[in-house]
Order: C-alpha cells, then sequence, then structure tokens
C-alpha cells in the first residue's frame, strides 16, 4: 500500500490502521530528512497549499507551512481576520475564490465542527483538517501516537490516560480514536463537568482521581484548560483546578514507576503541569513539536499522489 485509503484527512475516525502504520513509515523517511543540513526534498515542487485558517494557531500553523516548505510545495497563507469573511462572504465562496487561483491543497481550521467536512463535498481540491471546533484535529493526534511509538515502541496493549478539558478538546476525540486503532488502552481523566457523557459508550475508563490515572498509565496527554471556549464556569478556579488535576513533580516521584508525559500545547504552567515536570527528563513536549513537521510532511506527501 503506497497511498491513503481516502484523497482527504478529515479525522482519524475515517482512517484505516494500515493508513496509520502508512503515514509513520512516511514520517520515519521525512524524519531523516529534516535531521540532514540540507532539510528540504523536491517532492512536492508542482503542489501548491493553501493553509486556511479561520481560529487563531501558533504552532500548526507554522508547523504545516514549515512541512510545505521543506516539501517544496508553493504556500499561500489566508486568516480570516482582515479577510473578506469579515464582510459577510461565505465559506464556500471563499475557498472557490482560493482554488480559482489553481491551488491544489487545503489545509483548514474552522471554529465550526464538521466544517471541512462540508468542503470535501462541495470541492475537488484535497483536504487536511487542522482542527474543526471541539470535534477532530487528526495530525495532532498522529504525531502524538507517533511520539508515543517512538519513546515506548508498539503501542499495543499499553495505558495511556487522557487528562484534563476533555469536553473543549478536538485532540482528546482524535487520540481516543487513534489509540484504539492501535491497540492501546485509553482512560480518561478529569472534572466531571469536563468530561461529556457521550464518552462511556467509546470504551474508554473515566475516572476523577488524577492520582489514579497517573499509576494506572504507561504515558499521560495532559491537554489545557481551554479557558477561551468555556462560556460559563465549569471549576471554581484554576489554583483549584491546579490542586485536584495538576500534575507535579512530587505527584510523579510518588509513583512507584517511570511514565511519559506529553502536551499538545500550548502549556498553562502551573495550571496542567508544573515547570518541572513539562521541562522533566519524563516529557516529550518538545519531541512531539519536532515529529509534528515529519508527521504533517507525511500525509502531504501521500494525499498528493491523489491530486488531480
Amino acid at each position: 500500500m503506497s497511498h491513503l485509503s481516502s484523497k482527504h484527512l478529515l479525522g482519524i475516525k475515517d482512517l484505516t490502521k494500515e493508513d496509520i502504520h502508512l503515514i509513520f513509515e512516511t514520517a520515519d523517511n521525512f524524519k531523516d530528512v529534516i535531521n540532514r543540513p540540507i532539510k528540504k526534498v523536491p517532492s512536492l515542487r508542482d503542489i501548491t497549499i493553501a493553509n486556511v485558517f479561520f481560529e487563531n494557531s501558533t504552532r500548526t500553523k507554522l508547523s504545516f507551512e514549515l512541512a510545505e516548505k521543506r516539501l517544496s510545495a508553493d504556500v499561500i497563507n489566508f486568516s480570516s481576520s482582515g479577510s473578506s469573511v469579515k464582510k459577510g462572504e461565505t465559506l464556500l465562496d471563499t475557498v472557490n475564490n482560493i482554488l480559482a487561483m489553481k491551488v491544489d491543497m487545503i489545509v483548514m481550521r474552522h471554529s465550526s465542527p464538521g466544517a471541512p467536512h462540508f468542503l470535501a463535498n462541495h470541492i475537488s481540491a484535497n483536504i487536511v483538517n487542522a482542527g474543526d471546533g471541539t470535534h477532530e484535529h487528526p495530525t495532532q493526534a498522529l504525531l502524538d501516537a507517533y511520539s508515543m511509538r517512538e519513546r515506548v515502541g508498539d503501542l499495543e496493549g499499553k495505558n495511556v490516560a487522557i487528562i484534563g478539558d476533555i469536553i473543549h478538546s478536538r485532540v482528546a476525540l482524535s487520540n481516543i480514536f487513534a489509540l484504539q486503532k492501535m491497540g492501546a488502552n485509553v482512560m480518561i481523566c478529569g472534572p466531571a463537568t469536563l468530561i461529556p457523557k457521550y464518552l462511556s459508550s467509546f470504551g474508554v475508563k473515566i475516572v476523577s482521581d488524577v492520582r489514579e490515572a497517573l499509576a494506572w498509565c504507561d504515558i499521560a496527554n495532559v491537554l489545557r484548560i481551554q479557558l477561551e471556549r468555556q462560556q460559563i464556569k465549569y471549576f471554581p478556579s484554576l489554583r483549584e483546578y491546579s490542586l485536584y488535576f495538576g500534575v507535579n513533580k512530587q505527584l510523579l516521584d510518588s509513583l512507584n514507576k517511570e511514565i511519559v508525559i506529553m502536551h499538545p500545547g500550548p502549556i498553562n504552567r502551573g495550571v496542567e503541569l508544573t515547570s518541572d515536570v513539562a521541562d522533566s527528563h519524563h516529557s516529550i513536549i518538545l519531541d512531539q513539536v519536532e515529529n509534528g513537521v515529519a508527521v504533517r510532511m507525511a500525509v502531504l506527501y501521500l494525499l498528493a499522489g491523489t491530486v488531480g
């Protein structure tokens, strides 16, 4: 198998286990490339990619842009602030105008769940979902699973705890789908107010004690408290959240084993993670950032094989 089973990457739910392994094998090759003195390959020299971001992003946008340039693609960047979207233009009109400039692929982030799926039904270009609302963030889940595999080996039978603000996170859902496809066991931990009820039907363990989650897991993926998405108060204060659900060095030292700490960023230091954990030997947070470029290069390269 040398191509993905779909011409788009809309979510992990749509990928097969074979797709994920193919992405990882391709990312292995591209990781070698980005660690060479000359970090570019001409793989997408004739492809034009538009990064269409309707929500603010730093890491994801930079990572995609760097991945595209490492592959020698032509890149254009679109931000909704200051664009015709502010004048009332529809999503479909905006994207069709971009495609009229002979763009081959769209990397899109949007605040509305399902926006990339809607586009996929109306345009012919390849679409990569860079995050749709609180729904999915497939490339983040792929780079997370790739980073886990790099640190602990095969994920079959491994225990992974996802801790924090689950209800507002697009990372959590994509991680659950990716980890389950790879045979890992998944536990969700956080305040009851931040865990959606429907997750109980996903075959994941749900606990509210962070000590129990850390004692059970091999890997803890700690998520950011997304205050910008919270319209009401889900817990009394950040200090109280940190006290009951924050991961600190004292907590890790109390375990009778070593675990791996991950975070999709940006970190609220002192809230979900203390600095002595985020910067410790337990952490692979910066490895996630490096691997994100290689994984996104792999996704773009494999999807580009279906352009035309």
